[in-house]
């Protein structure tokens, strides 16, 4: 069953960026910063992939990629901030089950802005689950708007560039394999269902223990 419901959200991933170009990109980076689960790890390699073919600019791919992450941090942001802690906590136990967010990866990302300070809006950008809760105790504490943003924004820009040239070079290589052309597209599917599958079940068991 879970199977089912991830190949069809990959499938419906792909979609997305293949029929809406850049907008789709930027809807997808976004709503991963704004909580909602769409794992950058699917999104920009792929788009990155559909560079070598033309479709996308690199540059402007992983500046899109960057912006969106930035809109939807802000849009969290702001909801730590006016929320407040208590009130996010509220909202994670009655709606996190819907999006896959524990409470407990809330709290961790708010020990790690605790420990690390306003820092670790930049670095969180390059680590897993923590990037996407982030912003979250970072508006509850108040911290300054505009270096939330610019840290916010240089670490996205940084973690989008990785995933999209990581495709963007795969990419490359599979085009020159000319023959072997076909067989690679399916790898290419298959690398991104598995990706998919381990992130959802990876959340879905978290929330099963609780």
């Amino acid at each position: 069953m879970i199977e089912k419901i991830v190949v069809f959200l990959t499938g419906l991933i792909i979609s997305i960026i293949s029929t809406s170009g850049y907008f789709g990109v930027f809807l997808l980076m976004g709503a991963e910063s704004a909580l909602i689960p769409i794992p950058s790890e699917i999104t920009m390699p792929f788009a990155g992939y559909l560079a070598t073919t033309g479709k996308f600019n690199i540059y402007l791919l992983i500046l899109v990629g960057a912006l969106a992450n930035l809109f939807g941090s802000i849009l969290a942001y702001w909801l730590g901030y006016w929320g407040e802690d208590h009130f996010i906590r509220q909202l994670i136990k009655k709606y996190g089950k819907y999006l896959l967010i524990t409470e407990h990866e809330y709290e961790r990302s708010e020990n790690w802005f605790r420990k690390y300070g306003e820092k670790i809006t930049f670095f969180s950008r390059l680590l897993p689950v923590v990037r996407t809760f982030i912003s979250l105790p970072a508006g509850v504490a108040k911290m300054n708007f505009f270096r939330f943003s610019v840290l916010t924004f240089m670490g996205s820009l940084l973690w989008s560039g990785l995933l999209a040239y990581v495709g963007f070079v795969l990419g490359k290589n599979w085009n020159s394999l000319h023959g072997y052309y076909q067989k690679f597209e399916y790898v290419i599917v298959f690398a991104i269902l598995a990706a998919g599958i381990y992130y959802v079940i990876h959340k879905v068991q978290k929330l099963r223990k609780k």
